[in-house]
C-alpha cells in the first residue's frame, strides 16, 4: 500500500512546525533593521565573526536579553521567493556589578551614576547578529542608540531604569529544509552569547512549491510500507540524474546509511537495522549547488524506536575511577538510575540515594558519583516507566559480584543514628527481629560496622555502607554439615536400635510410593482467605503434608517474591492455568473471612459494581472462581474443603454445592482420596495416610482454635 509522503507527517508537521500558516513575504532584496520606537538602529556591511572575551562593564551598558526567529519569504515577484529568517532581538540596561566596582576602587562613584548617565546625550551599543548554516556562515553589525530621556533614574540611588526595547533584522537568507543557528552578542561582550535554532520548512510544503523555484525541479518519493517492509519509491522522471542519501541525524553529527547517485525511477527497501527514530533521507539533482529536499519521517514509528533501544548499549571503562556511557544512534528520552545488584539471581534494588534521576545524554562519558566503587553497583536505563537497559562493571574492571549487604545509615533529632539493610522486601531495620537475612545476621553487622570493616559508598544526607557476609556464609554452612552429620547419626542409632521396626517403616514407604505414583504430577493449587496468622501457618501446615504425599502443591505462602513482582490476579491466572492443563485440581479452603468475602463479591455483582481491587490472592481469585461456578464450569476442576470445628460444612454458601465439599480432619480419606485418585489404591495405606496428616494438622488447628476463643471472650 503507497502511503504519500504528506499524509505520513501531517501529524508531525502540524505538531512541531509553525510555518504550516501562511509566511509572511518581504519585498525587496536588501536587508533591513529597525527598532522599537524611541530607539535608532543603523545596520553596517556585513564584518567578520569573532567572539572577544567577556568584559566587566564600569558603565551602564545596553545588552540583549531574549532572542526569538521565525521564517519568512523575500520575494523579488510573487513566483520568486527564498527562505529567509527573521530576527528579533529584546535589548535591555545592564548595571556594573558591585562587586567590581569594588574591585576598581569605583564605589564611591556609583551613587553619581544616574545623575551622569541624566546628563549623558545617549547609550550605545553594537550588536552582532551571527548566522550559521551548512556550509555558510554571516555576521552583521547594528549600531543601536538609546536617547538619555529613556534612561531614567531609579527609585534608589546609583540603579538606572529603562522599558525593554527591541531590534528586528531582515533577513538571513536560508537553504530550504535546511538547520540554522543564530547568535548575538555585543561589541565587546558583557556576557555570554543568546542563541537559537531555527528549522526550516522543505519542499514539500505546498506554499514553497508554489513560490520558491528552486523547489520545481527537485525530486520526489513517497513511502511504501508493506506489513514490516518498508520501501522507497523515487517518483522522478526516467533521465533525470539525482543523488540519494540515508543518514543518522545525530546529536553533533551524522553517521550514514547509504549514499549514491541513481537514475530513473527506484524502489529501495530500507534495511530494518537503520530503521531508527533520526533515520532522515535527503535527496537534490546532481548538479552543483542543488537545493536538497531532506526529511526525517521516523520519529514518532514504533518499529524505529524499538530498534533504537536495540542499537542502544552501555558501556563501563576506567581504571582508578569508573565512568559510563550510553551509546545509542539517536537522542533517547530516558533517565539513569543506580542500583544495587545482590549476589545470586535477585533483582537490581535502586540505590536509596538523594540524587534525582538524571537524563541521558547519548554518548557522552560520565562518572559514577561514589565514594569508593564497588562491583554490585549497577546502572540502569529507564524510559517511560520500563527499564530497558541495565549493566554492571565487568569482571576485569572491579571484580566478580560480592556477598555484601547494603546499609543506610541515617539522622534523626538529637543526631541519633538508624540502620537498615537493603534487601528485596525493603530496608530492613537493624537491629530487627523479622526472619529474613539482614535481621538474623544483624547485630553482627552493626558490629563490622563499628569496628570499621565495612565500605562506605556515599555520604552526603545518608551514608551507603557494605558489608561482607562471606564469613557468616561459611560459618552457616559448617552449622549445617554440623547438624547434618548429627541427623544421620541419630537415624543410624535408631536404625540398630530397632531393626524390625525399620523394616517396617521401609516396607510402609514402598507402599506410600507404589500408591503416590499416580498422583505424582497433579498439580494442586490452595486457595484460602488470610483471616489471621495462625490460619495461615494451618493452611502452611496443610500444604505441607500434601506435598510430602507426591502432590505438586502451590500455595501464596511459598510464592511471596513471584507474588511481590506479578501482583495477586497475575499470580492466580498463571497457577489456576497450569494447574487445569495438567490435569490438576483447585482447592478452595473456606473460613470465616472466605464466606464474608465471597457474599461481598456476590452482593456488589449484583449491584453491578466492579470490586475494589485487593492485594489478597483469595480475594482476588474470585473474579475468575465464582463466574466458574455461576456458569457451571466448576466440576472437575475445583474442590471444596473447610476445617469443621472452624467453619461448619453448612456455613459454606449454597453456590459451591456444585463440587464435593469436605469437611476436615473427620473426611480425610474422602479428601485425599479426590486429590490423589488412584487406581487401584489399597484402602488401609489411605487411612494410615489421613491418620498421620491428620496428626500433623492437629498443633496448628489447636492453636487457631485457642485464638478464636480467646478472640471471642
Amino acid at each position: 500500500m503507497l502511503v504519500p509522503w504528506f499524509l505520513l507527517f501531517f501529524s508531525l508537521v502540524l505538531g512541531s512546525r509553525p510555518w504550516v500558516f501562511s509566511l509572511e513575504k518581504l519585498a525587496g532584496s536588501h536587508d533591513d533593521a529597525r527598532c522599537s520606537q524611541g530607539l535608532s538602529c543603523h545596520l553596517w556591511d556585513d564584518v567578520l565573526c569573532l567572539l572577544e572575551r567577556i568584559e566587566s562593564p564600569k558603565d551602564p551598558v545596553l545588552v540583549p536579553t531574549k532572542l526569538q526567529t521565525e521564517v519568512v519569504l523575500r520575494c523579488r515577484e510573487e513566483s520568486n521567493c527564498v527562505p529567509c529568517v527573521r530576527v528579533t532581538l529584546h535589548l535591555t540596561v545592564q548595571e556594573p556589578r558591585k562587586e567590581d566596582l569594588d574591585e576598581d576602587g569605583l564605589q564611591e562613584d556609583a551613587e553619581l551614576t544616574s545623575q551622569s548617565w541624566s546628563r549623558n546625550e545617549s547609550l550605545q551599543a553594537k550588536v552582532i547578529l551571527s548566522f550559521q548554516a551548512y556550509l555558510s556562515d554571516r555576521c552583521v553589525l547594528v549600531k543601536v542608540e538609546v536617547p538619555a530621556a529613556m534612561v531614567q533614574p531609579g527609585q534608589n540611588v546609583g540603579f538606572l531604569t529603562f522599558s525593554q526595547g527591541s531590534l528586528v533584522f531582515d533577513c538571513f537568507k536560508a537553504p530550504v529544509g535546511g538547520e540554522v543557528r543564530i547568535w548575538s552578542y555585543t561589541q565587546p561582550p558583557y556576557q555570554k552569547e543568546l542563541n537559537h535554532t531555527q528549522l526550516l520548512p522543505d519542499c514539500v510544503e505546498s506554499e514553497l512549491q508554489d513560490s520558491v523555484q528552486s523547489c520545481w525541479v527537485l525530486p520526489w518519493f513517497n513511502i511504501s510500507a508493506e506489513g514490516d517492509t518498508i520501501q522507497l519509491v523515487l517518483d522522478v522522471s526516467t533521465e533525470q540524474n539525482y543523488i540519494l542519501f540515508l543518514y543518522w541525524n545525530q546529536t553533533r553529527n551524522f553517521s550514514t546509511r547509504f549514499h549514491e547517485v541513481l537514475t530513473g525511477p527506484q524502489n529501495i527497501t530500507l534495511n530494518q537495522t537503520d530503521l531508527v527514530p533520526c533515520l532522515c533521507i535527503q535527496m537534490w539533482p546532481n548538479v552543483p549547488d542543488a537545493i536538497r529536499n531532506s526529511h526525517c519521517p521516523f520519529w514518532e514509528d514504533s518499529r524505529a524506536h524499538k530498534n533504537l533501544w536495540s542499537h542502544s548499549k552501555l558501556k563501563f571503562w576506567g581504571t582508578t575511577g569508573l565512568s559510563w556511557m550510553v551509546e545509542a544512534p539517536c537522542p533517547l528520552s530516558a533517565e539513569i538510575v543506580l542500583c544495587w545488584k545482590p549476589m545470586g539471581s535477585e533483582p537490581c534494588q535502586p540505590l536509596p540515594l538523594p540524587l534525582p534521576r538524571e537524563k541521558v545524554t547519548v554518548n557522552k562519558s560520565q562518572d559514577l558519583p561514589l565514594l569508593t566503587l564497588h562491583p554490585n553497583v549497577c546502572v540502569q536505563v529507564w524510559s517511560r516507566e520500563k527499564l530497558q537497559i541495565q549493566e554492571c562493571p565487568q569482571e576485569d574492571i572491579l571484580g566478580p559480584l560480592r556477598d555484601d549487604m547494603l546499609l543506610l545509615e541515617t539522622w534523626g533529632p538529637q543526631e541519633s543514628h538508624s540502620f537498615c539493610a537493603m534487601e528485596t522486601s525493603g530496608c530492613t531495620p537493624l537491629p530487627s527481629m523479622a526472619h529474613t537475612r539482614a535481621a538474623l545476621l544483624g547485630k553482627q553487622l552493626l558490629q563490622d560496622l563499628q569496628s570499621g570493616q565495612c565500605m562506605q559508598l556515599w555520604n552526603d544526607t545518608g551514608i551507603l555502607w557494605a558489608c561482607s557476609l562471606q564469613k557468616y556464609t561459611h560459618e552457616r554452612w559448617v552449622l549445617v554439615w554440623l547438624a547434618f552429620l548429627v541427623l544421620a547419626a541419630c537415624i543410624l542409632f535408631l536404625f540398630l536400635l530397632n531393626r524390625g521396626g525399620m523394616k517396617g517403616w521401609l516396607q510402609f514407604l514402598k507402599e506410600d510410593y507404589c500408591y503416590g505414583g499416580a498422583a505424582r504430577r497433579r498439580r494442586a493449587l490452595i486457595l484460602y482467605s488470610p483471616d489471621h496468622a495462625s490460619f495461615e501457618r494451618l493452611v502452611g501446615t496443610l500444604a505441607t503434608a500434601l506435598r510430602q504425599l507426591q502432590l505438586s502443591v502451590a500455595v501464596d505462602l511459598w510464592h511471596r517474591r513471584e507474588l511481590s513482582a506479578l501482583g495477586p490476579l497475575a499470580w492466580f491466572h498463571a497457577q489456576r492455568r497450569q494447574a487445569l492443563q495438567e490435569g490438576g485440581v483447585v482447592i478452595l479452603l473456606f473460613s470465616p473471612g472466605a464466606v464474608a468475602l465471597c457474599q461481598e463479591w456476590l452482593q456488589e455483582a449484583g449491584a453491578a459494581q466492579r470490586p475494589v481491587p485487593t492485594s489478597d490472592t483469595f480475594a482476588a481469585s474470585l473474579s475468575c472462581v465464582l463466574p466458574d461456578f455461576l456458569e457451571g464450569r466448576a466440576t472437575g476442576c475445583y474442590v471444596v474443603a473447610s476445617f469443621e470445628e472452624l467453619l461448619p460444612p453448612r456455613g459454606i454458601p449454597d453456590l459451591f454445592q456444585a463440587v464435593p465439599i469436605f469437611s476436615l480432619p473427620s473426611q480425610m480419606p474422602a479428601f485425599l482420596r479426590a486429590l490423589l485418585r488412584p487406581g487401584k489404591g489399597r484402602q488401609d495405606t489411605l487411612r494410615a495416610q489421613a491418620a498421620r496428616v491428620g496428626q500433623y494438622l492437629q498443633p496448628a488447628l489447636e492453636e487457631c482454635l485457642q485464638l478464636g476463643s480467646s478472640s471471642s471472650l
